[in-house]
């Protein structure tokens, strides 16, 4: 027993940090990217590549990746990537070109995909059911401290030390994370073990994937249409051909037979599509309209995750003991809300931002670990790696969404017009329509949530 309880607490150290050192790395970045183009002498396309590139590498990878994991053990391709995302963090810090840059992040993307995929699995395989939630909600609270400290260790470290010196700090946080993944994890023992890995439906579904969210990010330019609808035909081939699989790489059977991993999936997708724009909105219109220093709107933007960090706990905890998909959805409802007071309030600085921030982050804290929680709970042993690298999924595919709808609101109501303090009247009907659009999402999430059925607490 005192085996098992170490076990427990190696693999949820090395998780949870592993949990804030992908978030701190992204958030942070953001924050150096202007620095990064005033060396390298590159446009914002270039730049928002950067961003991005990581994202949809990541996304690319995760479900092939969660699978293997099933095949040949969780700790393998966890520690793995764990030294590939502290290897291509080095490569960043080193890069003399933007292309170098690009081309590291790309491959960082790879390295996140192996940790993406497999962390959430090891939690849920080491922890029994009645103490699961409350390990997610830990590991979920990670990633919203992540969040929180990254814009603002990134701005400082940019200003002290230079850009590099994120992809340094970096280095030595997955180094930590490495060392001890690697000496406390328990080795396991593949469930899936003696099965292999389905390399044409991997194909089909990543390349569908990347066509898909290439696309998306080129309209509606005549190529972001061929793309799209090659990525769409590339998807429906990879639904087609899995249902046909002996041992598909994705079970997409479990989305019509199994209720509550499906409606889970699909309102994870939903939440962070109607989310994940909202800092990147509040921060233009913070610095633009409110005359806020990056400093300055790094701490108003804080609050949110700050209280997402204090309830996520609270709810995977609760999620043990009851109906997680009341708990998710009651989350969803909270969110929809707090968005609506945004579009109402906008973004100035006062009471009405601050309410707004508090409610995101309360229904954010609702949200998360009980829906994780559920979709873990939803598959058996198995099947953890791979449903783990489906939430993932989700996550990043919905990020890329909200982007996405967020800049087509921009094109829509700003243009081409460069904004400048006093010329913002656009900018705050693009900021309040985005809000008013992700409001209504979240409520179409509130019915995604609630149609997964009930299901016995910590079953």
């Amino acid at each position: 027993m005192a085996e098992r309880r170490a076990g427990e607490r190696e693999a949820l150290f090395a998780t949870t940090l592993a949990s804030f050192l992908t978030p701190f790395m992204g958030s942070a970045t953001n924050v150096a990217l202007p620095a990064i183009g005033r060396e390298f002498a590159v446009d914002a396309v270039v730049l928002s590549w950067i961003a991005t590139g990581y994202l949809l590498s990541a996304a690319v990878f995760l479900v092939p990746l969660g699978k293997l994991a099933d095949l040949r053990g969780r700790k393998r391709v966890f520690v793995s990537g764990l030294v590939v995302h502290t290897a291509t963090s080095l490569l960043c810090a080193v890069s003399t070109s933007a292309t170098l840059l690009l081309a590291a992040r790309v491959a960082q993307g790879l390295g996140g995909a192996m940790i993406f995929g497999t962390s959430v699995a090891l939690l849920t395989s080491v922890y029994p059911p009645g103490r699961r939630g409350a390990a997610l909600g830990v590991n979920v609270t990670a990633v919203y401290l992540g969040l929180t400290v990254g814009p603002f260790a990134g701005g400082v470290l940019t200003e002290q030390l230079g850009w590099r010196s994120v992809f340094f700090a970096n280095v030595v946080l997955g180094a930590l994370a490495a060392l001890v993944a690697s000496r406390g994890l328990i080795d396991d023992r593949a469930a899936a073990a003696g099965r292999r890995l389905d390399k044409t439906g991997s194909l089909l579904y990543g390349g569908g994937l990347a066509a898909t969210m290439l696309g998306l990010g080129r309209l509606p330019g005549a190529s972001g249409g061929l793309l799209l609808t090659l990525g769409v035909a590339g998807l429906v081939a990879f639904v087609r051909w899995e249902l046909g699989a002996a041992d598909p790489v994705l079970d997409v059977r479990l989305f019509r037979d199994n209720r509550v991993y499906a409606f889970s999936n699909l309102a994870a997708l939903i939440h962070y599509a109607a989310t994940y724009a909202a800092g990147f909105l509040l921060s233009l219109q913070l610095q633009y309209a409110g005359g806020l220093s990056a400093q300055a709107a790094g701490l108003v933007l804080a609050i949110q995750p700050l209280v997402q960090a204090a309830v996520s706990p609270v709810a995977g905890r609760l999620s043990d003991r009851t109906d997680p998909r009341l708990l998710a959805s009651t989350g969803m409802g909270v969110v929809a809300l707090g968005l609506a007071l945004l579009a109402v309030v906008g973004a100035g600085p006062g009471f009405g931002l601050a309410a707004g921030l508090v409610l995101l982050g309360i229904g954010f804290g609702l949200f998360s670990s009980p829906n994780t929680n559920a979709v873990m709970a939803s598959v058996g042993a198995v099947g953890y790696g791979v449903a783990s690298a489906t939430l993932a999924t989700m996550r990043l595919v919905g990020q890329m969404l909200s982007m996405g709808a967020a800049g087509l609101m921009l094109t829509t109501f700003v243009g081409t017009q460069v904004v400048e303090p006093g010329r913002t009247a656009d900018l705050d009907v693009a900021v309040r329509v985005s809000f008013a659009f992700f409001s209504l999402l979240c409520v179409a999430g509130v019915f995604a949530s609630l149609a997964r059925g009930r299901r016995p607490a910590g079953g």
